[in-house]
């Protein structure tokens, strides 16, 4: 399942509390499906009905950075995105402890890292964070919780590809920047120039947008950053993955 992010933001503030609560509903509602799903083989049903794994991932990362006027290469965004997987990570293992406390852990729970209280960022050493606006991630708490009574899974977020969902609800893929801002796109039915409204809409109340504006973005393959009259901060929020430094890209995905 994948969380449309940028439905979380309001007036350039993210809503952490119903990320939460979204989440716990995503966790119970995978889990019904591993239990209703068809399975073409035995050894399939076998599998997951043992590890019980989910693939929670996210939708419209980039989408979230331009409505909180953000660069996707910013410190803001760079700590706003450890934010938005910690409560995912926090709140899905808060449900799936409270499923296991009614249905008991997955079948191969004992012996596992978790199983001995250690999370994902404890493999890494790395120090997690224990806040986040209008939210508090006990994870001493939780780890205890576990530790006493399990998890109903043995995975629980795996981001992935969104390219068909993330067109339907207008987002960006998956937690990628922008490719470009407008671009053709092919389907069975034809070819549609797709271009991002918000950016439009920043360039109308500038004044600046045009059929020559739009013409000069498409000379530039979807970019702005080498048009002058466009002001330096729009250019800082509006940055394509040929714009980013690959080092940005790899230190976010980390």
């Amino acid at each position: 399942a994948s969380i449309g992010l940028p439905s979380f933001v309001k007036n350039k503030k993210f809503d952490f509390v119903k990320l939460r609560e979204i989440t716990h509903i995503i966790t119970k509602n995978l889990n019904k499906i591993i239990d209703l799903n068809f399975y073409p083989v035995p050894e399939t049903e076998l599998s997951n009905k043992r590890h019980r794994p989910l693939g929670i991932g996210i939708q419209g990362l980039a989408d979230v950075f331009i409505n909180m006027e953000i660069g996707f290469d910013s410190k803001e965004a760079k700590e706003l995105n450890k934010q938005i997987f910690a409560v995912i990570y926090y709140s899905s293992l808060e449900k799936s402890n409270q499923l296991s406390q009614k249905y008991g852990p997955y079948e191969t729970f004992k012996g596992s890292p978790i199983s001995q209280g250690k999370f994902q960022f404890d493999l890494w050493n790395v120090e997690p964070i224990k806040s986040v606006e209008g939210l508090e991630l006990d994870w001493d708490l939780l780890r205890q919780n576990i530790m006493d009574t399990g998890v109903y899974n043995s995975l629980l977020l795996a981001p992935m590809p969104t390219a068909s969902t993330s067109q339907i609800l207008g987002f960006n893929e998956c937690f990628e920047p922008y490719s470009s801002f407008i671009y053709a796109r092919s389907t069975l039915a034809g070819q549609f120039e797709v271009i991002n409204h918000k950016l439009i809409n920043d360039l109308m109340e500038l004044g600046l947008w045009s059929s020559e504006l739009k013409n000069k973005i498409l000379i530039d393959d979807g970019s702005i950053q080498n048009i002058p009259e466009i002001p330096k901060k729009i250019k800082e929020i509006y940055k394509n993955s040929w714009d980013l430094s690959n080092k940005v890209l790899i230190d976010m995905s980390a």
